[in-house]
């Protein structure tokens, strides 16, 4: 029970950090038993916690409290005491203070306090949902929904993963976690101050939903929070005086935030609505910047055919594209603040979808516990070797058959799931962290707005970390690792599996020399969370460092070399 209290979960994360991205980086991490044991060189204490799951990976699972070695032995220490240690270090390591991080971990554990009081079975101060989701097919959206609402412990692998830069009282009657739903807020938009692209008609379904608009004026939807934080922006009050904008309140059957809290389901209209917040949630101020706005329609047009051909290679692939946006035109803030992406909806999903990210929660707090992998170790590996199958192909065949950059991360990753429980198919959503490499899109990006274009596209090196980030480290060794701890000693065999489906992939592509290296062994990119709040860079200026890579081929290199006799 302690791995998922408030504490547990913050010192859990901040250990992991550390082991990744300061004490393995120097070569100060070691197991010892159950135990792995991180040194911070600089500073100089012996850190060490428990291990259950995934320790021949980059990602292990941690439980029970974190310890330091005192001159009495090993003592247990919170969540505080390991965050001034943790800034400390990084002092030491970088030559530069951020008086910042400290209250961002202390938030980051108010909030997750506050949400873990939220949905405890007891907890009179919970937010009661507004009733059933309203759909015909109830029970496999409202499965859905629940995996999309059930990460009540954030990044594994960040310093502050649930930092929401307000308080709880802000925003917790919003928190997908808290199993929030509520109806949109909604405007008028005159329809000369409108900004909008992609397909008009995208739009419709949501508009159905919306409250009737004076002759003349466009209906925007607002997500509630987003409002409430804008409510002192000069630019709005000019708006609203002037009569380009009208508010008409909040209307219409609720949707139900997902979880990356920005993005909502409307369950009667089958579409998602992406909306701008202006609130750092992890490392980035989530909104959505006027070249993403225009970005995410150019990028849904192209993608159209390799999508296509994609799915008919491999059967239950499948990609969510945004086919429009719409705001407000304005030079103060406004065109960001107030737009929204549409986005397509699960309705006319294969299987039952579920949320990846819901998969490595823990048993008290997610659905890890109700997933169907079976009776015993060898149905666990099947359904790996299903997950494998429906997931591995697709990612690597988009970017090395049609330069595409998808970023297959846990939240990104929607898997359809067969009657008998077992991965049938993947949806890939969220188009803002898919890019398109550079070189092999030449003419495609110089149509763009440079700036449209600099956001679309990546170099080819720069593209395959981030698919290598993305599918092996975030996603691929954080399930290997829980499957581990549901079935201790199962992990090899997976890591084994998982090789093979890379093999069998590049069999089929030519055997590029990115997937000849991956097996080789040589070491995968992790991203550095912990550093990039630490240096308070933005999402896009992280950087990644080299982590085991459980895909290699162990054997002695002499065994792998064939001698001939001179």
């Amino acid at each position: 029970m302690e791995s998922r209290t408030a504490d547990a979960v913050t010192a859990h994360a901040l250990f992991g950090c550390l082991v990744r991205e300061v004490s393995g980086v120097d070569g100060q991490t070691h197991a010892a038993g159950p135990y792995l044991v991180a040194r911070l060189a600089r500073l100089g204490p012996l850190l060490r916690a428990r291990v259950a799951g995934g320790a021949a990976g980059p990602t292990p699972r941690f439980a029970g409290p974190v310890e330091e070695l005192t001159g009495d032995g090993w003592a247990a220490i919170g969540w505080r005491r390991l965050a001034e240690l943790t800034a400390a270090e990084l002092r030491l390591a970088t030559g530069r203070d951020n008086p910042e991080f400290t209250a961002q971990v202390t938030r980051s554990h108010t909030a997750l306090t506050a949400i873990h009081a939220a949905t405890s079975p007891d907890a009179s101060a919970a937010p009661a949902p507004r009733g059933a989701v309203p759909t015909p097919a109830a029970d496999g959206i409202a499965a859905y929904l629940g995996s999309e609402q059930s990460l009540r412990r954030g990044h594994p692998r960040h310093p502050s993963p649930k930092d929401r830069q307000t308080e709880p009282s802000t925003w917790l009657r919003y928190a997908p976690e808290a199993g929030a739903r509520f109806p949109l807020r909604w405007l008028a938009v005159r329809r000369g101050a409108v900004a909008a692209g992609g397909r008009a008609d995208a739009f419709a379904p949501v508009e159905a939903l919306g409250p009737a608009v004076p002759e003349g004026y466009v209906p925007l939807p607002v997500h509630p929070w987003q409002w409430e934080l804008l409510a002192d922006r000069p630019a709005l009050g000019t708006a609203l005086t002037c009569g380009d904008i009208v508010d008409l309140g909040e209307h219409g059957p609720d949707a139900v935030p997902t979880s990356s809290v920005r993005t909502v389901y409307l369950p009667d209209a089958d579409l998602f609505c992406k909306f701008s917040l202006d609130v750092r949630l992890t490392n980035c101020v989530r909104k959505n910047a006027w070249y993403e706005l225009a970005g995410a329609v150019a990028l849904g047009a192209v993608l159209g055919p390799y999508v296509a051909e994609t799915a008919a290679r491999f059967p239950g692939f499948a990609f969510l594209t945004e086919p429009a946006f719409r705001s407000v035109r304005c030079d103060d803030g406004l065109h960001e603040s107030l737009g929204v992406i549409v986005r397509e909806g699960v309705g006319g999903a294969a299987g039952s979808p579920v949320l990846a990210a819901a998969l490595i929660e823990d048993p008290g707090l997610g659905r890890w516990a109700r997933l169907p992998l079976g009776a015993g170790p060898d149905d666990a590996a099947a359904w790996w070797d299903a997950y494998l199958a429906a997931l591995v192909p697709p990612v690597l065949h988009l970017f090395h058959a049609h330069g595409v950059v998808t970023e297959p991360h846990l939240q990104n990753v929607l898997v359809t799931l067969d009657e008998a429980g077992r991965p049938a198919g993947v949806i890939l959503r969220d188009l803002e962290g898919t890019k398109l490499v550079a070189e092999r899109h030449p003419a495609m990006l110089a149509a763009l707005h440079p700036r449209v274009a600099e956001g679309l596209g990546y170099d080819a090196e720069r593209g395959w970390n981030r698919v290598m980030y993305c599918l092996f480290v975030n996603h691929l060794a954080e399930l290997a690792a829980a499957i581990d701890a549901a079935y201790p000693g199962l992990e090899t065999r997976l890591w084994a599996a998982a090789r093979e489906r890379v093999i069998a992939y590049a069999a089929t592509a030519g055997d590029p020399p990115e997937l000849r290296a991956l097996v080789a062994g040589v070491p995968l990119p992790a991203k550095c969370n912990l550093r990039t709040r630490w240096e308070r860079l933005p999402d896009r200026a992280a950087g990644y460092i080299p982590v085991r890579n459980p895909l290699a081929d162990h054997s002695p290199v002499s065994a792998l070399l064939t001698t001939t006799a001179p």
